[in-house]
């Protein structure tokens, strides 16, 4: 299979394309530059000649929500998604397969329920986002094309958010967010890449798949097994308050609860290479 990757050079693209080619599939990258993102997000890529496109491309969402990083946000995924949907719909003969990223900040805060593809969006900027743009993917499969939106989770490997975590543990720094009581949905980098392989080799599969630990689990319990992982003790708790006046609005996602279920890929035969979170932290912190 020829495979169209945007986003080749980040932390999850990069796993995917090497997988992808262990795996006998060829892979054009499609890379862009942040000082030219604005321009980059309204191109109509070229997609002439592929079996399938991974979409993967977006503005990072860690960092402060200032209103113009919310604007990068919601555009670099929407306006590019939807200039790939275009492109696809135009090219005959062309890619009938689209892989494109969302993430469980679809569901908003949680709580103590547990969630799966067949729960509603919740509320927030991050819900309003993923809906929007898993709606522009879904606009594919008015051309024929199957369309999978993977709903990933917080990544753990070596990079992304844990390459910043571990310097502040490893140094007896860490600590849990707030009450610690709130749910986390994670996932290893390397089953993320396994689950966009396994949507693109598995014709059954379309629509929505979360991407995340067969298992949620709680802040607190996070925060000790990533302490027993780098042999560290983690006392330091973070008030909600100082998350709140340090991070603004992204703190409030932080101290969400995120309680989600990879139904589907569980009911379909995706099989987990780290399907616990100890195995999972123990592998990404080497």
């Amino acid at each position: 299979m020829k495979i169209g990757l945007t986003g080749a050079t980040g932390f999850i693209g990069g796993r995917v394309k090497a997988l992808c080619e262990r795996h006998g599939h060829e892979v054009v990258s499609f890379s862009r530059q942040p000082a030219k993102e604005a321009r980059l997000w309204s191109e109509t890529p070229d997609v002439n000649g592929l079996d399938a496109v991974v979409n993967l491309a977006g503005e990072p969402s860690m960092g402060l929500w200032t209103r113009a990083k919310k604007q990068r946000i919601r555009e670099s995924r929407v306006h590019g998604t939807r200039n790939l949907v275009q492109a696809m719909a135009r090219t005959k003969g062309g890619a009938r397969i689209l892989v494109n990223a969302s993430a469980v900040g679809f569901y908003g805060d949680t709580g103590e329920t547990m969630v799966d593809e067949d729960s509603p969006t919740g509320d927030g900027f991050l819900a309003e986002v993923c809906k929007t743009w898993e709606a522009e993917a879904m606009k594919a499969s008015e051309s024929g094309i199957r369309v999978v939106c993977i709903r990933t989770g917080f990544v753990l490997g070596r990079g992304g958010a844990l390459k910043l975590m571990a310097p502040v543990f490893r140094a007896a720094l860490g600590g849990r967010l707030g009450s610690g009581r709130q749910w986390m949905s994670g996932i290893h980098v390397d089953d993320v890449a396994g689950i966009v392989r396994w949507a693109l080799e598995t014709d059954s599969v379309r629509g929505p798949v979360n991407a995340v630990l067969p298992e949620p689990f709680r802040n607190e319990d996070f925060t000790k097994e990533f302490a027993r992982a780098v042999h560290r003790p983690a006392i330091l708790p973070v008030p909600a308050l100082a998350l709140r006046l340090g991070l603004g609005e992204m703190a409030d996602f932080m101290l969400e609860s995120v309680r989600v279920r990879p139904a589907r890929a569980l009911a379909q035969g995706y099989v987990f290479q780290f399907a616990s979170l100890p195995a999972a932290l123990q592998d990404a912190l080497g």
